[in-house]
Formats: structure tokens, C-alpha cells, sequence
């Protein structure tokens, strides 16, 4: 009986020790696949935002345009050089305008680019438009920067390259940035793939809304080219190649009837160095293969991410062989115990045993209370800091959406101030070599000036109140001061922080709070508290949509209560995640960025510091509603214990 038993314990220990391993074999494999995941979103994002950049300074050269379309060699040069966009980003090869030049105009255009000395002083004398063709109209690159390095470049037609010309035409009759396919730079000897993004740039005055009207404004086009291996390397950090592959394939012009499958004519980039060939390379590990689209300049982007083995994404053996012969080694020990145990035990020696046996037991259990005591204090401390992290990464949050927003006013304004001084320099120029100005002149350019002084206002205005909303927020949850204050204040300068998430997002917000809702409280945790309900909206409510409403809205309650409402249309919840809501370090994305902290400090901070009471109801498919009732002057003393959960309804 007693071996049949020994028996049982080993088969059952062995069949413990192969579920345990199991555990350890899928826990690993699902943090590979997180590791992954969170490498290809980080490479698709940070590809994006760099080409989105270039973008950006792309459609600013193409605003100087707006104010002065007869912009010439000399000030062509001169704003880029300004701008050091070598030494700021280093991934583009060259800077260009493209004139739109008739066939009549085509040797008038030749002969002035010839003789045109203001940036060389002997001229271009062996300018030469190539290829040589006939045709209605040419696209001719006039100007290229640097001219070093871009010679083949420099006089190009390129409304003979059916490429070229093809992007050309959708550019000139979209009004948008429009990218090319897959091109060999005539610059670059090297053959690797490049494309080039350009914008067109149409007259002053002349409407612009129907494509005819677009075509008959035409002046030319403003172009950035690019070499992919270049630009990529700016994006991917090196040691991550190691073990994640990336290969990048050009889908063509979204619904054109001409797009080619991913073959070697389409392939724009390759991390692993096989730009013109098709070498076999092993299968990526299980589950790591996934594919990313990205718009650039109307045409699609085929992004194919592949994880191979390695330190990062390979599952380590030592941890499972280790449970294993430990687990069999006490399942034999186990069983060997039983098996050797003797049925008939000295009444006396069992009950000294016994007696020992509760002694020790008595022991473990105040170490084990002992131990549960240090745990339980150092979990608090790491609930502590973990809140205090979740603060710090909100204000960081703040920080990198002010920055964004500020981005563009002071960069219209730098524009603009740039701009309306050479204006004034040309001013100066005509009226010391002319004597003499029009009133027609004079009218022109004081039109002119108003025009540029009125965008630096407007741009400066901006950022100016986007500074003090951020300086107010950012002061305010890194103190935790008590002060007074209007509640429509604090949620504008709230809102005002995260407007460049919000917009990003697609998510509109509708804010109705009256003026005159005073408070003396802590301006700064109320803050604090819709920055986690938006984060939480965003992260969770609107995952996977292009779009959401959020609702904020605030009611009187009585002399000395408040009733603030959050709102959003988003995907809900379901009964069980509503009712561990407030659980601290629950959260639904796990290894995905989520703390499980969010509304923990959500809730401490209504019941604790604001001395409010906080109620959620949800519904999935029916977004969520978060209800405040807060005091308008928060009790003195020190914060209290927080108060029992709330109710919530599903």
C-alpha cells in the first residue's frame, strides 16, 4: 500500500513538473511575441515621423513660395543653406526646384540659366538640358542643393522619364506632396533605390480650386530625394538588425491599375543588404512575420517585419531543463519517502515527532508572517514609485505634445520672418538703384509686409498660449499646490497639452463648462486626473479607430459640490474589467505599455486629496462615463485613506 502510494506521488510530481515546464514555454513565447510587436511598431512609427519631418520641411520651402514665387538662384541657395539641413537631417541627397519651361521658352530658359551668376559668379556656361527631346512642356531642374555630388542632376528633363513625369502630373493636379516609384538616381553611381518627393508650386492670385485652374497656375515644383538605405539607417538602430529583418516594397499609387506585385523592380529597401537579388534566408521563428502599410506622398509602402533567432526573440532552454530535473529529483525523493516509511511508528517517537513537527510548523508560520510583512511594505513602496513614475510619464506626455504643437507657429514664424526680410532688402535694393518708387510699388509691398506681420502674430499669439497652458499644468501636477482657481481653466489648459494626441487620433472634443466654477483646491491632481481619463480614452476606448468624440461637461450640485462628467463613445467594457477597474496593476494591455496604475491613482486621488467621490459606467460598444462629485473647497488637513469603492454599472 505504502509503495502504491510512493508510486502515485512520483506519477503525480512528474506530470507537475511537465505542467510547470509547459507554463515557462509558453510565457516565453508570448514575451518574444510582445518583443517583437513592440519593435515592429516602434521601426513603422519612427519611419513615419522622420519622412513626416522631411515632409514638413518640404511644405515649408514650398511656403516661401507662397509668399514670393519668383524666388531665384540666389535666395533659393540662400534659404536652404539657413536652414543646415545637412547637418539636421543628414538623410536626403539633394534639394530642388523644377521649372515648368514651354517649348518657346525652352532656349530663352537655357541662355538666362547659363548666364545666371548670382551664386557662381562665373556663370553655368555648360548648362545643358537633357535629355535632349520635343515636346509641349519640360520640367527642367533649375535648381539643385548642394550642386556637389548632384551634377547628372543639374539641367534634367524630366518630362522625358515616364516615372517622373507620372508623379509630376498627379502633384500638379492634386495640390498634394506626391512621391515617385522606385527610381536609380542619375546622381548616385552606387544603383541603390532611391525615390524623390516633390510639391508643386503655382502663382500667386490665381484660385486653385478645380485641376484646370491648377494647371494653369503651374510654376514648378519643389523636390527633396531621397536614398532609401540612407534614410533607413537614420530610423533602425543598428544592433536591432541583428535579429529583426525588414524589407521594404513599393505598392504603387493606391487603386492604379499598373501595380506590380513585391519583386525585385518594387524593392525599395532590405535590412539584410539583398537589394538586387532574392538569397534564400531561414524561416523566421513562429508567429514573428507581420506586415505594416505606409502612405508616403499617395503611394503605399509594403513594410514586411520577420523575427529570427537570437537573444531577443529565442526562447532560452536552461530555465525549463532546470525545472525539470529539479522537479524530478523531488518526485523521486518524494517518492522514495513514502516508500520507505514504516508502517508501524513507536507511539512515543510519533508523538515527539509530532510534537517537533508543530514546533517547526510554529516557526515557518512567523517566518512566513515575518517575510509577508517585508513584502507586503515592499510592495507598497513599489506602488509608491510606480505612481510617481505614472505622474512623470504623464507630465513627459505633456511636454512632447507642447513641443509638437509649438513646432508648427514658430516655424510659420521663422518662415515668415525670413521671407519678409529679404522684402524688404529687395525694397531697399530697388529704391537705391531706381530713385524712385510707384505708388503701386510702394502699395504692393506695404500689402505685403502687413500680410507677414499679421501670419508672425497670429503664429506667436499661438505659441504663447500654448506656453502658458503647459507652464500652468506642468506647475501645477508637479507641486500638488493648493491654490484657487476656475475649472474651465484647468480643463482648457489640459486639453491644450494633449491637442496634438488628440488630433492625431482623429478624436473630437466637446467641452461644456460654464465660467465661474471656482475652487480652492489642488489644481494640479484634478489635472492629473484627466490626463489619466484621456490616456485611458485613447489607449483603450479608441484602439484600432480613426476617430472617437470625448465629452466634458460640468454641473453645479448644490453650494459647495460639483458635478464633472467624462465622456467618450468608445469601445466599453465588460462587467468584469469594470468591476476590477480601480484594482491596482490591472490593466488589459499588459506588456503593451499599460501600468494597471492609471485609475488606481485616478481613485486615490478623488477620494484622498480632492475629497470627492467617483462613480464609472460602461457598457461594451456604448463607451464609458466617469461621474466626479468634488467639493469646491477641498477639506484642510492632510489627505485621507481612500474611501470604500465605488459603485459601478454596467
Amino acid at each position: 500500500m505504502i509503495r502504491s502510494r510512493g508510486y502515485l506521488a512520483f506519477i503525480i510530481g512528474i506530470c507537475l513538473t511537465a505542467a510547470t515546464c509547459y507554463a515557462v514555454i509558453a510565457t516565453q513565447r508570448q514575451q518574444a511575441q510582445a518583443n517583437f510587436q513592440r519593435d515592429v511598431e516602434k521601426v513603422a512609427r519612427d519611419t513615419e515621423v522622420r519622412l513626416q519631418t522631411y515632409f514638413d520641411m518640404l511644405l515649408g520651402i514650398k511656403g516661401m513660395y507662397a509668399l514670393e514665387d519668383r524666388i531665384d538662384r540666389q535666395r533659393f541657395h540662400r534659404f536652404v543653406t539657413e536652414l543646415k539641413l545637412d547637418r539636421r537631417y543628414p538623410g536626403f541627397q539633394a534639394i530642388q526646384f523644377v521649372r515648368m519651361v514651354p517649348e518657346t521658352r525652352l532656349a530663352a530658359f537655357s541662355a538666362a540659366v547659363k548666364s545666371d551668376d548670382s551664386v557662381d559668379a562665373g556663370g553655368y556656361p555648360d548648362f545643358l538640358v537633357h535629355p535632349a527631346s520635343r515636346r509641349e512642356l519640360h520640367y527642367i531642374i533649375e535648381y539643385t542643393e548642394p550642386l556637389k555630388g548632384n551634377e547628372n542632376a543639374f539641367g534634367l528633363d524630366l518630362a522625358a522619364l515616364p516615372p517622373h513625369l507620372r508623379a509630376l502630373e498627379l502633384g500638379r493636379d492634386s495640390g498634394e506632396i506626391v512621391a515617385t516609384e522606385r527610381i536609380t538616381l542619375v546622381q548616385d553611381s552606387s544603383g541603390e533605390p532611391g525615390f524623390v518627393a516633390r510639391a508643386p508650386v503655382y502663382r500667386n492670385g490665381p484660385p486653385l480650386q478645380t485641376v484646370e485652374q491648377r494647371r494653369a497656375a503651374l510654376v514648378g515644383f519643389v523636390a527633396i530625394v531621397f536614398r532609401v538605405n540612407t534614410l533607413m539607417r537614420e530610423v533602425i538602430d543598428t544592433p536591432l538588425l541583428e535579429h529583426l529583418h525588414l524589407r521594404i516594397d513599393d505598392g504603387g499609387y493606391p487603386g492604379a491599375k499598373d501595380a506590380l506585385p513585391a519583386n525585385v523592380d518594387t524593392l525599395l529597401y532590405d535590412s539584410a543588404g539583398k537589394v538586387n537579388t532574392h538569397q534564400a534566408r531561414s524561416a523566421p521563428l513562429e508567429g514573428m512575420a507581420q506586415q505594416k502599410d505606409l502612405m508616403v506622398g499617395q503611394r503605399r509602402w509594403l513594410m514586411r517585419f520577420e523575427g529570427y533567432g537570437g537573444a531577443r526573440y529565442s526562447r532560452s532552454q536552461l530555465p525549463v531543463l532546470l525545472i525539470g530535473v529539479a522537479g524530478f529529483i523531488i518526485s523521486a525523493l518524494i517518492a522514495a519517502l513514502l516508500v520507505s516509511t514504516r508502517r508501524v511508528i513507536d507511539a512515543k517517537h510519533g508523538l515527539e515527532y509530532s510534537l517537533a513537527e508543530l514546533e517547526r510548523q510554529k516557526s515557518n508560520v512567523e517566518q512566513a508572517r515575518s517575510d509577508l510583512s517585508v513584502v507586503a511594505e515592499t510592495l507598497k513602496q513599489a506602488q509608491t514609485n510606480l505612481q510617481t513614475s505614472e505622474k512623470m510619464a504623464s507630465l513627459g506626455a505633456l511636454v512632447a505634445g507642447v513641443a509638437h504643437e509649438l513646432n508648427t507657429p514658430i516655424g510659420n514664424s521663422l518662415l515668415t520672418a525670413s521671407a519678409l526680410s529679404d522684402m524688404v532688402r529687395d525694397f531697399e535694393r530697388r529704391l537705391a538703384t531706381d530713385g524712385g518708387l510707384k505708388r503701386s510699388v510702394l502699395e504692393a509691398h506695404l500689402a505685403d509686409a502687413r500680410k507677414a506681420c499679421d501670419i508672425m502674430n497670429s503664429s506667436l499669439t499661438r505659441a504663447a498660449d500654448l506656453i502658458t497652458s503647459f507652464k500652468q499644468v506642468a506647475v501645477d501636477q508637479a507641486s500638488g499646490q493648493r491654490r484657487r482657481f476656475q475649472l474651465d481653466e484647468v480643463v482648457h489648459d489640459t486639453l491644450a497639452t494633449y491637442a496634438a494626441q488628440l488630433r492625431r487620433n482623429g478624436c473630437e472634443v466637446k467641452v461644456d463648462v460654464p465660467a465661474g466654477l471656482e475652487f480652492d483646491s489642488y489644481p494640479g491632481s484634478l489635472s492629473q486626473v484627466l490626463s489619466n481619463l484621456i490616456g485611458n480614452a485613447l489607449l483603450h476606448g479608441f484602439e484600432g479607430r480613426d476617430s472617437g468624440i470625448i465629452a466634458i461637461e460640468a454641473r453645479r450640485e448644490g453650494p459647495d459640490l460639483v458635478k464633472l462628467r467624462f465622456c467618450d463613445d468608445g469601445a466599453g467594457m465588460t462587467a468584469g474589467t469594470l468591476h476590477k477597474i480601480f484594482d491596482p496593476f490591472f490593466t488589459t494591455k499588459l506588456g503593451q505599455g499599460g501600468s494597471g496604475l492609471g485609475m488606481n491613482i485616478v481613485y486615490n486621488i478623488v477620494t484622498g486629496v480632492l475629497r470627492g467621490t467617483i462613480r464609472v459606467e460602461s457598457e461594451p460598444g456604448a463607451g464609458t462615463t466617469v461621474t466626479l462629485v468634488l467639493p469646491t473647497r477641498a477639506p484642510e488637513g492632510p489627505a485621507q485613506e481612500p474611501a470604500p469603492r465605488p459603485a459601478l454599472q454596467a
